[in-house]
């Protein structure tokens, strides 16, 4: 069974073909959340609130073909209401485990940046957020990042370029200085 008859028979209310499809996207759903919102329990509720709405207004998706950026939009649109929601919520981060994050070269190296970039991006507001993981990690183009945020292409190029521009300054401010032994300096 094609993609496009899967969204067609979930629309007219069959639960296996719903679950197929949740299935497929859960975990780049549940990964995107996590990075917009840097929260995992918010990420699983953001989630869960996406699907939810999908589920329910999945009748009304006009072209089966773009079900998968509407269901990226809606999970868009949970994880900043989530944000709205619990501002003053303290920020977690959670940490893989050097075995779940490395398969192969140097653990330690990947962990730390790992955390480097963890760090760089719960600087960014959840805005800004999103539109990087629409276009960097979900692939988006930019047009399709901008209309699944509801801004317009202009207003997302000059937002990915603020994101880009405090991602690079956290990152270099953060980045330690070596000595040429390989110890560090700073």
């Amino acid at each position: 069974m094609d993609r496009r008859e899967l969204v067609e028979r979930a629309g007219r209310g069959d639960h296996d073909a719903f679950a197929v499809l949740v299935t497929a996207s859960a975990t780049r759903l549940d990964a995107a959340a996590r990075l917009i919102l840097r929260d995992p329990e918010l990420a699983r509720d953001a989630v869960q609130n996406a699907l939810m709405r999908a589920w329910r207004d999945l009748p009304g998706l006009r072209d089966p073909e773009k079900f998968d950026a509407w269901l990226h939009r809606l999970l868009v649109n949970s994880c900043l209401d989530e944000a709205r929601r619990r501002r003053r919520r303290p920020i977690e981060v959670e940490i893989l485990s050097a075995d779940e994050h490395a398969a192969g070269g140097d653990a330690a190296r990947g962990v730390a940046d790992r955390d480097l970039v963890e760090r760089a991006l719960a600087r960014l507001d959840p805005e800004h957020r999103a539109l990087v993981v629409l276009h960097y990690y979900l692939g988006y183009p930019l047009p399709e990042a901008a209309a699944s945020l509801g801004i317009s292409l202009p207003a997302a190029k000059s937002r990915l370029h603020r994101a880009m521009q405090g991602l690079r300054l956290t990152l270099t401010a953060d980045v330690p200085v070596r000595s040429p032994q390989g110890g560090r300096t700073a």
